[in-house]
């Protein structure tokens, strides 16, 4: 039986920092490694194809810094203060 890829929608995804990464808060998945036991996303972001980065897959599944898709200010805000609540 074939195993099951982890993080099988990695690749082509779009993800908003909580932060910014130098200078920039979106970004998209364009490659992704597997090393054992570890899944990484090649990170690039939408407005500067010279700002790149590997992580791990693992880290975007963390909403207090990644949220998926591209998230304006005012929705991570409204995001914040619905998690308060």
């Amino acid at each position: 039986m074939a195993k099951k890829q982890k993080f099988p929608y990695l690749l082509g995804s779009k993800w908003t920092s909580g932060h910014k990464i130098d200078g920039w808060r979106h970004f998209q998945v364009i490659n992704r490694k597997n090393q054992g036991k570890w899944v990484y996303a090649e990170m690039i972001a939408s407005c500067d194809s010279n700002v790149r980065f590997w992580i791990n897959a693992k880290l975007l599944q963390d909403r207090s810094n990644w949220q998926p898709g591209w998230q304006s200010l005012q929705e991570m805000a409204q995001t914040e203060n619905e998690d308060v609540c």
